[in-house]
């Protein structure tokens, strides 16, 4: 997702805006990003991860939310747009401007794009943490078969673990190992002379 930043608003006429617009809108001291333009390898592992998790939560009785549903932090008084999430037990929604957002979330997952790095984990993962039961943080890299995972350890830590091509972690949300290869089957990465990489989805 590319922020693209437009004029500021107050709080009141960014929840009006939002409310009646057709794309993702996220606010922040007082400017509006659009969530838009993503990549076709973000496209893509939104589905892998549908096709992989949505079976497994709801067989362990779980909701999942994708892109489109909105999270409510607890420290800040507006919401986010996360690419998905994910509740065991029994969901908690708010009305946050008139429109509803999920407020207990325990996995979060963000795919990454080079602009939204920094973003994701860093201002936005902060106030993901002021929610009581957020426990799981995944962030998947677009631009090459990497993902960052940030389990909760108490009030003050979060342990993190980092992987690539070949390699499984954990996600101790619906008790359920994961293989990198798998969240980018059918995108390859293909280095340049340069060092950079381009990408090739294939299938």
């Amino acid at each position: 997702m590319t922020p693209n930043p437009a004029p500021k608003m107050t709080l009141e006429e960014y929840f009006e805006f939002d409310k009646n617009a057709e794309g993702r809108f996220e606010y922040f001291d007082g400017e509006v990003f659009e969530l838009s333009g993503v990549s076709a390898e973000h496209s893509r592992i939104e589905r892998i991860l549908a096709v992989k998790l949505l079976p497994i939560a709801d067989a362990k009785g779980c909701r999942t939310y994708n892109s489109s549903f909105r999270v409510k932090p607890k420290t800040v008084s507006t919401y986010r747009y996360p690419d998905f999430s994910l509740v065991c037990g029994e969901p908690i929604h708010t009305l946050v401007g008139g429109v509803q957002c999920l407020t207990n979330p325990q996995l979060i997952i963000e795919i990454l794009s080079d602009s939204t790095e920094r973003y994701d984990r860093g201002e936005k993962f902060t106030e993901y943490k002021s929610i009581e039961n957020f426990v799981e943080y995944l962030l998947i890299f677009s631009t090459s078969n990497h993902v960052a995972l940030f389990q909760k350890h108490n009030e003050r830590f979060w342990f993190m673990s980092e992987y690539s091509a070949d390699e499984e972690f954990h996600l101790n949300t619906l008790d359920i190992d994961m293989a990198v290869n798998e969240i980018y089957s059918g995108i390859e990465f293909v280095a340049k002379a340069s060092g950079t990489g381009i990408v090739k989805e294939v299938g």
